[in-house]
């Protein structure tokens, strides 16, 4: 596209994902797969990077976008297969490698017909702190982008006070901020988290918030999200609605003084709103982004019918760094939002998180030539 690129730096958690491969139909209940004594017939293991820095960041560097990943792993045989598989990318160069901790991994089943299931060990992971990210990578970067905290031990211990500092530290750079967020397990140190606190200490230093609507209400309102897993057995973003459940969250999410939010709802899209024009010149300028086409804004990006399915996994990461990435490239908020829609749509057409994307102008391509929406709720449900 001609001009130079605002460079992204991308860190977080990142691990080894392994996703044994489930062929054939549907199954409606977790029971017909796995039960005591049961030997489950699988298909090949696919290993690969896993995590929101490989996951975003490997997808910003195939859409295009200049990035530097920065992640922390062990001194063993998964953080060695970790670093080949980025320096096959060029990308290897900003792990940082503890001796004490082993690597993070993540066994993924992905079964069809049921929502996935992650068998986690954050290992180096919960020693990551702000000290991590190399200056040098800094000096020229217009975004950081962050993910994953809820399972990165020290990022969330003390309400989050390292996470806090590193954020801070950021915006006294100018440089832009975004974070991501993970699944928190109720029964893990993270799960006694006050991570409503957390996130009302952290999100004034945020520009652009980009969870999904689970691990929002779990952190925002547990009450409310206890309910949403009464109501179904299988995704809960199925029996969800604009109005009564996703924007209550999104006000405090607001409130607390967000800049732009994209609340990710699984298959059926996302949720977006952005601050007022005066609170988005507070985005870091590096990015520069024109606060008059962003701001006051408010809606729900349908999702776009992918070619098959084979497995959500990265699904959100990916969504994420196509939207990251047409906002450093100066596009607007609806190509944006176009942009991330399509590209969670090409990911879980794969077992892995990157094999799916495309170029950025693959993408716009198949936009452009009319690419079928999805309606995958009831005709209130989208209604605000």
């Amino acid at each position: 596209m001609g001009k130079t690129k605002k460079k992204a730096v991308v860190a977080g958690h990142i691990c080894l994902d392994i996703t044994p491969a489930f062929e054939g139909e549907k199954r409606s209940r977790l029971e017909e797969i796995l039960s005591p004594g049961k030997l489950a017939e699988v298909g090949e293991a696919n290993i690969h990077c896993g995590g929101a820095v490989s996951n975003t960041g490997l997808a910003m560097k195939a859409l295009g976008a200049e990035v530097s990943l920065v992640g922390k792993i062990g001194d063993d045989d998964f953080g060695r297969v970790l670093r080949s598989q980025l320096d096959e990318y060029g990308c290897g160069k900003g792990l940082v490698v503890s001796q004490e901790d082993s690597t993070g991994y993540t066994i993924v089943l992905a079964i069809p017909g049921i929502d996935r299931i992650f068998l986690h060990n954050s290992g180096a992971n919960n020693g990551f702190s702000g000290e991590d990210v190399p200056e040098a990578e800094l000096e020229n970067g217009a975004l950081f982008h962050f993910g994953y905290p809820t399972v990165m031990r020290k990022l969330y211990e003390n309400d989050g006070e390292e996470l806090v500092r590193m954020y801070r530290a950021m915006k006294q750079r100018g440089i832009a901020t975004s974070l991501d967020m993970a699944a928190v397990d109720p029964n893990s140190p993270a799960g006694k988290v006050d991570w409503k606190k957390v996130l009302s200490r952290v999100l004034p230093y945020v520009d652009f918030f980009v969870p999904s609507v689970e691990e929002l209400c779990f952190m925002l309102d547990r009450e409310r999200y206890e309910a949403w897993s009464k109501r179904t057995s299988g995704d809960v973003t199925e029996v969800l609605s604009l109005r009564e459940d996703i924007r209550p969250l999104a006000d405090q999410v607001m409130e607390m003084g967000a800049k732009v939010l994209l609340i990710k709802c699984g298959a059926p899209g996302i949720y977006y709103r952005t601050a007022h024009r005066e609170i988005l010149k507070g985005v870091g300028p590096r990015v520069e982004l024109d606060a008059d086409l962003w701001s006051s804004r408010e809606g729900f990006e349908k999702s776009y019918r992918p070619r098959r399915i084979r497995s959500g996994t990265g699904a959100g990461d990916t969504t994420i760094a196509a939207f990251l990435t047409g906002m450093l490239e100066g596009m607007t908020l609806e190509q944006c939002l176009q942009l991330a829609a399509a590209a969670g749509a090409s990911c879980v057409a794969e077992y892995d998180a990157l094999s799916g994307i495309p170029s950025l102008e693959k993408l716009m391509e198949k936009i452009a030539g009319g690419w079928e929406k999805q309606e995958l709720w009831k005709t209130e449900a989208y209604q605000l």
